[in-house]
């Protein structure tokens, strides 16, 4: 079945559909919490011929596409408009009677499809308003209202906090000075002018645009809140497959992977065991899976991208 065309290129998708053993499970029940045009999704039911899959996205735009990709599964692909925070809402009525999904897969960050569109004001390269929210329809403040109204001081702490950008103060000030700013191109002529040190590869507005969208969308907390709740809507066996692309939200799931695979998390001086913490998931990839050169060259997107997956234990009684 060929999917109408997207303008964005899942990555590692082989990866995906590997780790999350598709091919073997052929009535799988599979989430996609973060659906984006339906590229994995089309993937994962193309691949298990009588599998259900339950794709969720903040994106309205997005979401459309999906629909679109996603129409000839018919019944079994159930999309709906939420953020993936509502997967413990959803998943456990769209399962029914089954002990819990196979697979889940959450794919962070930013889709190539609203970098590319100038009117989300996600990226520096076209003039936009500056919004950068994944769902323009939701409440919450903009990315102008961050660089409009916040402080100074915490213009700062964000862009080195999600930017670990080395100039924060600088720009932070600097863009206090320039209010009031209304479009992408002159957040990105303001930030360029306040840099300092030696001249990098990528655009000297690169960090503070990344920290901005952070802040707007609260990604790094989601991150956070949502992966135990992942790991308790799998069954004994299920996958969850995350994939990041920078490395903060990279750290994130690593740590928290290495904490739902411990069995004691009581301090390493303590003689005996208080914490009452077990085990729910064993880690299936010690070290991230990444794109090789074949599908980096072909997909630059790819380059970042990192997989981590972990696989659910039996229920500890």
């Amino acid at each position: 079945m060929t999917p109408p065309e997207a303008p964005h290129i899942p990555v590692l998708l082989d990866a995906m559909l590997a780790v999350l053993r598709v091919a073997d499970l052929p009535a799988g029940q599979f989430v996609d919490g973060t659906l984006g045009a339906g590229g994995h999704a089309h993937a994962i039911l193309s691949a298990a011929p009588e599998s259900r899959l339950l794709g969720l996205d903040r994106d309205p735009a997005a979401l459309a596409l999906a629909r679109e990709r996603l129409a000839p599964f018919g019944a079994r692909a159930t999309l709906v408009h939420a953020s993936y925070l509502r997967l413990g809402d959803l998943v456990p009525g769209w399962l029914g009677d089954a002990p819990g999904a196979d697979g889940i897969l959450l794919d962070l960050g930013l889709s190539s499809m609203q970098l590319d569109d100038p009117g989300r004001g996600f990226a520096f390269m076209h003039e936009g308003p500056l919004d950068m929210r994944f769902d323009p329809t939701a409440p919450g403040p903009t990315a102008g209202d961050i660089v409009n109204y916040w402080d100074a001081d915490e213009i700062a702490d964000i862009l080195y906090r999600y930017g670990e950008e080395r100039n924060s103060r600088r720009i932070a000030r600097a863009i206090a000075a320039a209010r009031p700013i209304d479009s992408t191109r002159a957040l990105a002529e303001i930030v360029a002018k306040a840099q300092r040190g030696p001249r990098e590869k990528i655009h000297p507005a690169t960090r503070t645009f990344q920290a901005l969208r952070i802040a707007v969308n609260d990604e790094l907390k989601a991150v956070e809140r949502v992966l135990p709740v992942a790991i308790d809507h799998l069954r004994p066996g299920g996958r969850l497959a995350v994939i990041s692309f920078h490395s903060l939200e990279d750290r994130l799931v690593k740590q928290a992977f290495r904490l739902e695979a411990t069995d004691c998390v009581c301090p390493p001086h303590q003689p005996v065991c208080t914490c009452d913490h077990h085990a729910r998931v064993s880690l299936v990839t010690r070290k991230p899976v990444q794109a090789s050169e074949a599908e980096s060259a072909a997909n630059p997107r790819s380059r970042s991208a990192k997989l981590r997956v972990v696989e659910r234990l039996p229920t500890v009684l």
